[in-house]
């Protein structure tokens, strides 16, 4: 019996000296809880080192490592994931949104999506045995008894003797998720993902999801060779880099709109109300985006009714809320006539635009399996400046602008604030090599320094469209404005894209 004033702390050692890859704890961990065809909670990856004789196949068994400071808790919006009192990271089916965000922050790729009820998954510790006072069904079925389970506090446990013995490795340590699953004589490269070769096909079958891009400067050691894995694509696609972009718009329309003001761009009459018209069409696009990506969008209001508070995406919700909001109150005052009262609602905006554009800086660096995304000040500042570009570029073809030199101003200064962070993007990236590697891979994807010729051509076409009296004819202005304000969507929407991509197309197991 435990003693009271003791509580069970489990764990899991996986003795690798012992196993003999026969994907017994995965068959039974499927068969145990039901999970769907090509998703796993536990599974056996193969690594071969060495060249022909001399070749060794080493089994190292994957899974949630049910950390102390797991990242996936922090993250969840809506307290769906939590760690118990006995150490085990569960999830609760019934709150889960389907944001997939959890999935971003396991280092260990321990989650997966259940497609048929748009929830995440993963290991529970079988907590439905264990409350029984059974083990987990992988520890049972385990032929050789290489998957070891029990409470890691008591110092008499086997396990806990096991750890105290043997001295077992863990897995990335260096993420601060203080793991609680332990490998005995694990090889070491198995254990860091990306430093084995990944071949066009397995030794028994096709691989389920496509080779995940090298660039040159990262090949892993031909000797080294992943002959058997598990597929975990990528989760995050087009809503979310579309996302940065209305987002962005709506942020950057509301940033200028008292400057563009103050330079006679937007006049004080009736059409002083498109600021705040655009600024919300789009961060409805924004909404909407957001939700429709979902698994579960019909449970998007759980993160207003069961928010997690350290969850980024629920300072998210809040922050675009009050900026929706408040630049809703500011048309309606424009509306209603009371121009004053609009005028110090924009001012009273201007931090919560910056903080609407910036807000995702936060949210990816809690997303810590993706170490591309957790230069936090850096994004911050990036995702601001071009936030401020949009706005320049809705300014731009204002027609209020034409044939003024405040709408081109602002423009080129914010044109050159992003060609400046373009350049110096890659100093401030986390110093690993995921981080480099992810940062080769989205100049490979048109997001390197490509995309400065790109914003200096745009710029090139807004100083041409300065006015009729450069150019000789309006309509030649005008399309040069057009061109310009263009490129400037294009080129940040090719570059959110690049970024998202390349984060997700590092391996991580």
């Amino acid at each position: 019996m435990v003693p009271p004033h003791r509580r069970m702390q489990y764990g899991f050692v996986l003795d690798q000296r012992r196993c003999i890859g026969c994907h017994a704890c995965t068959v039974a961990c499927k068969s145990e809880n039901e999970v769907p065809l090509g998703k796993f909670r536990t599974w056996v990856k193969y690594v071969e080192k060495g060249t022909f004789p001399a070749v060794r196949r080493h089994f190292t068994v994957l899974r949630c490592n049910h950390c102390d400071a797991a990242p996936c808790v922090e993250i969840c919006p809506v307290v769906a994931l939590h760690k118990r009192k006995d150490a085990i990271v569960d999830l609760d089916r019934d709150r889960c949104i389907g944001c997939r965000a959890c999935m971003q922050a396991c280092p260990y790729d321990a989650l997966y999506i259940d497609e048929e009820r748009g929830v995440a998954e993963k290991c529970h510790y079988c907590a439905h045995r264990t409350e029984l006072g059974l083990e987990p069904a992988c520890v049972v079925v385990c032929p050789e008894r290489a998957i070891v389970a029990g409470d890691v506090s008591d110092p008499e446990s086997p396990i806990a003797k096991l750890i105290r013995e043997q001295s077992p490795t863990q897995r990335r340590l260096e993420k601060g998720t203080k793991p609680r699953v332990w490998y005995v004589d694990a090889l070491p490269e198995a254990l860091v993902p990306g430093t084995h070769t990944e071949p066009p096909t397995y030794i028994w079958s096709d691989r389920p999801a496509p080779q995940p891009a090298v660039p040159a400067g990262f090949e892993p050691p031909k000797d080294l060779v992943a002959s058997l894995d598990v597929a975990h694509p990528p989760q995050w696609g087009w809503h979310i880099w579309t996302y940065l972009l209305t987002k962005n718009v709506s942020a950057g329309v509301a940033l200028t709109a008292p400057l563009l003001a103050a330079m006679g761009v937007v006049p004080e009459t009736a059409k002083s109300v498109v600021p705040e018209a655009v600024s919300l069409v789009f961060l409805a696009a924004t909404l909407f985006l957001l939700v429709h990506d979902l698994g579960r969008p019909e449970r998007f209001w759980r993160l207003l009714l069961t928010p997690n508070t350290r969850s980024w995406l629920v300072k998210g919700g809040w922050v675009l809320t009050t900026f929706g909001l408040v630049t809703a109150a500011s048309l309606a005052a424009r509306l209603a006539g009371a121009g004053a009262a609009a005028d110090a609602l924009r001012f009273v905006n201007l931090p919560l635009a910056v903080m609407a554009s910036g807000y995702s800086a936060f949210l990816f660096a809690q997303c810590r399996a993706r170490d591309l995304w957790l230069s936090t000040r850096f994004l911050f500042v990036s995702l601001v400046v071009e936030a401020l570009l949009c706005g320049a570029a809705f300014a731009l073809v204002l027609p209020a602008a034409q044939g003024k030199y405040g709408a081109p101003a602002l423009f080129v200064t914010a044109g050159l604030a992003a060609v400046l962070v373009c350049l110096l993007e890659h100093r401030y990236l986390v110093d690993t090599d995921h981080a480099l590697r992810a940062h080769a891979v989205q100049a490979q994807e048109g997001g390197g320094h490509g995309m400065t010729v790109w914003l200096c051509i745009a710029l090139m076409c807004a100083l041409l469209g300065l006015g009729p009296d450069l150019l000789g004819a309006e309509w030649l202005a005008s399309a040069f404005r057009g061109a310009a304000v263009g490129l400037v969507l294009a080129v940040l929407f090719v570059r959110g894209r690049a970024w998202v991509r390349a984060g997700q197309a590092v391996p991580i197991s």
